[in-house]
């Protein structure tokens, strides 16, 4: 397999940890790039269902390598826990999960005032974050006074953890928020240290060498693509470049030892959180397609806001990252509908819009312009060649890919392993 780089081509939870799970058969390694626990991907293998927030899909391979690369933010106390959960579940991650040296790290400080801040936000202005410390721990890096994992490991750490901990009690308290205790805190950090320790790596020069040797990278990207921190629905974005961008400064990795870009998709939208989504569905038919589709958040058990397939997104993740080809989930949810919508153009002001506009006060305002394909009616579920496919499904998938002008080499008709094939 070539060194792939796999990112949600929509708001996020597209499946991706399930098209991870399929694709690390064919890689030796599996790379997390960019996030942190705000993230959720959930695998089926069998009977047993698997959340993972941090640790790379590809731990749930006996033979393959993880890293979590220098462009995530780590809760260490959420990865530990994490990191139990798999092992008491038969899973060893010692000596093939790798923390780098150069990731920063996600503070109990980073928590308290995410939660401040967004309850400090008006109703029409919040954010709809997880509430996690992700956005204050990427703010924290951009000031340039974060703490890295190589910190954890330095005799000076208590230390900087106290001046840390010192300059955001000031913070918090100016939000009307309790401060945090230093000494429990340095206590209890000194005990989870000692943990992490057998995990931290230089993963840059276990990854360069990797490529040397000519093994197998699979780049895991979470959140998506209109949840990019430049290239999203700016400000009801994440805090980092979820586009196939992040993977080469979130691991350092140069662009030129990525070979494919894979874009994940379902065949209809989902978005958790705040912002405009053009194709959303506040009828029956939209709570039709959440309950069909599950469509619970695996971090937040936030119920998704579901539309139609957005094709003006899709579109617009093809130019943001290059995008070679599509594996699309979730497509025997559509089994239910007797006719399908995809929206292949916006309306604003009597203007029709094909490409993605930048400001969010427009795209709030733009109404989806809809072609209608009929339904199949049918299971799905046991298919496993596009040629079996009912022909109604078969004509929407080509119509997808002639939207996009980039191929299906991935397709999805249930959340178990054995319901995926390659086209």
């Amino acid at each position: 397999m070539p060194n792939t780089v796999l990112i949600g081509a929509q708001w996020g939870d597209e499946g991706k940890g399930k098209i991870i799970d399929v694709l690390t058969e064919d890689a030796d390694w599996v790379v997390r790039f960019q996030g942190g626990n705000n993230a959720g991907h959930t695998v089926e293998i069998g009977p047993e269902k698997y959340v993972l927030h941090l640790i790379p899909s590809g731990i749930l391979h006996d033979d393959k390598k993880c890293v979590i690369g220098n462009g995530v933010v780590v809760d260490i106390m959420a990865l530990l826990e994490e990191l139990k959960g798999i092992e008491d579940r038969g899973f060893n991650a010692v000596g093939r999960l790798f923390v780098s040296t150069r990731a920063h790290v996600v503070f109990p400080y980073h928590r308290a005032l995410d939660a401040a801040a967004e309850g400090l936000r008006p109703d029409e202005e919040k954010i709809g974050t997880t509430k996690r410390g992700i956005g204050p721990a990427y703010g924290d890096k951009m000031a340039r006074c974060g703490l890295r994992v190589c910190d954890l490991i330095s005799p000076e750490f208590p230390e900087l953890f106290r001046k840390q901990i010192a300059a955001k009690n000031v913070l918090l308290q100016s939000m009307n928020a309790q401060p945090l205790d230093a000494d429990s805190l340095v206590s209890e950090y000194a005990e989870a240290i000692e943990k992490l320790k057998p995990y931290i790596a230089d993963t840059t020069v276990l990854l360069h060498k990797a490529i040397k040797n000519g093994e197998n990278i699979l780049f895991e990207g979470a959140q998506g693509t209109m949840l990019d921190i430049d290239h999203g629905t700016y400000p009801f974005v994440t805090s980092s470049n979820a586009s196939s961008g992040g993977a080469t400064v979130g691991c350092g990795v140069p662009p030129h030892e990525i070979d494919h870009v894979v874009g994940v998709i379902k065949a209809y939208t989902t978005r958790v959180g705040e912002g405009p989504f053009p194709t959303e569905l506040l009828d029956e038919t939209g709570e039709e397609l959440r309950r069909q589709g599950h469509e619970f958040g695996a971090t937040t058990g936030r119920p998704r806001r579901c539309g139609w397939f957005d094709a003006v997104v899709a579109r617009y993740a093809v130019m943001i990252s290059g995008i070679d080809s599509w594996a699309v989930t979730k497509l025997d949810v559509m089994d239910a509908f007797d006719t399908i919508k995809v929206c292949v153009a916006y309306e604003y002001n009597g203007e029709r819009l094909v490409d993605m506009p930048a400001d969010i006060r427009i795209l709030a305002a733009c109404t989806p312009v809809y072609e209608d394909w009929p339904g199949w009616k049918t299971s799905t579920r046991e298919v496993t060649c596009f040629d079996d496919l009912p022909e109604a499904a078969q004509n929407y998938l080509n119509r997808l890919e002639a939207l996009t002008e980039v191929p299906i080499g991935i397709l999805s008709v249930g959340p178990a392993r054995s319901s995926t094939m390659r086209i």
